[in-house]
């Protein structure tokens, strides 16, 4: 018998000391650890860096990124890349805003139809990807610019005030969770919409048949292709899925602006990206975690509002953000050869 539980606890610590040792996990606790050393940097740097109000705008800010990047690791785990998702976010959101404001839509069916806007536009991206073969660079590249288009001519170039639906602007700052002496302290509704949608995107990734085929395109797409898997339906279903997540992300902003502002979008595509890659998602494709991306996704938004409020200029905070993204991308290839 004691032979046995000697055997068996062996074997405990060695599975332990495996995942520990797991490159995946060596990221995502390297993440963290540049996340907390962030917060003790700028805490130090700022008396008003570590104030309930400046976490809460943190918290806010890393909302839609977070909600972009959790679609876009999808696409990139299966080493494939949008750069529309940015521009999407935005159209369906002025998409949401024609419906509510001009055509009087509910505000319900308003919502799901900017949704729908921005899965659809994934859809037409991974259609090009998958079945006519073009480069997701240029395919999604295209898709930026149209999309970014159509926000300028539905809206008229000018933002779309829901001033007459005060309860859209609720969606992302009102609050259910309220503490401290008559409510003085709130968190708002977005960043349950972000956690939400976190849920939602690692059920997805970890407990579905999409989410097995989205490894294993990543992995080898066509090994994955010879056993038998419509590769082009899965690509083109991850893609939608992507679009999909950038349409809540227009909601999101939407009502945290309390309009759709159709020259915003592009550009927000580079933080998600950076997000996800410092979560320790490999733009090879193949590997990825949605925990990594949510903690890439809090150290952009606390990168960016900690120069922000050392005073550090907005085009400094833009080459800093840049670094930051070449430095992961430098480690997972630098991780990758140490694998081989």
């Amino acid at each position: 018998m004691a032979n046995v539980a000697t055997k068996n606890t062996v074997q405990a610590d060695g599975g332990l000391k495996k995942a520990i040792l797991n490159p995946a996990n060596i990221q995502k606790f390297l993440a963290f650890g540049a996340l907390i050393v962030l917060l003790i940097f700028f805490t130090i740097a700022s008396p008003f860096f570590l104030t309930f109000d400046n976490i809460v705008s943190i918290m806010l800010s890393t909302c839609v990124n977070g909600i972009l990047a959790l679609g876009i690791i999808f696409v990139i785990i299966t080493g494939g890349i949008d750069l529309s998702i940015g521009t999407v976010m935005t159209f369906s959101s002025v998409m949401a805003g024609v419906m509510i404001t001009t055509m009087g839509v509910p505000m319900w069916l308003g919502i799901i139809i900017g949704i729908l806007t921005g899965a659809f536009c994934g859809f037409i991206s991974g259609t090009v990807v998958s079945r006519l073969k073009l480069q997701p660079f240029i395919a999604t590249l295209g898709v930026m610019m149209i999309t970014k288009g159509l926000s300028l001519v539905l809206s008229g170039t000018k933002p779309i005030y829901f001033s007459d639906v005060p309860a859209f602007r609720q969606i992302t700052v009102g609050s259910i969770v309220k503490f401290g002496a008559e409510g003085k302290y709130s968190i708002p509704n977005g960043i349950f919409i972000f956690l939400f949608m976190a849920v939602i995107a690692g059920v997805i990734l970890n407990k579905t048949k999409l989410g097995r085929y989205n490894f294993a395109i990543g992995s080898n797409e066509e090994a994955t292709r010879l056993s038998g898997v419509n590769v082009a339906k899965w690509k083109t279903a991850i893609y939608s899925l992507c679009g999909a997540f950038a349409g809540v992300a227009g909601i999101v902003m939407a009502a945290r602006l309390d309009s759709a502002q159709p020259a915003l979008g592009q550009g927000y595509e580079l933080d998600a990206i950076a997000s996800v890659v410092i979560g320790g998602t490999s733009m090879v494709g193949g590997e990825g975690t949605i925990l990594g991306t949510v903690i890439g996704a809090f150290i952009i938004s606390t990168l960016t509002n900690g120069l922000k409020v050392m005073g550090v200029a907005q085009e400094w905070q833009i080459v800093i953000t840049g670094l930051v993204l070449v430095l992961a991308v430098l480690l997972d290839t630098l991780r990758k050869r140490g694998n081989k």
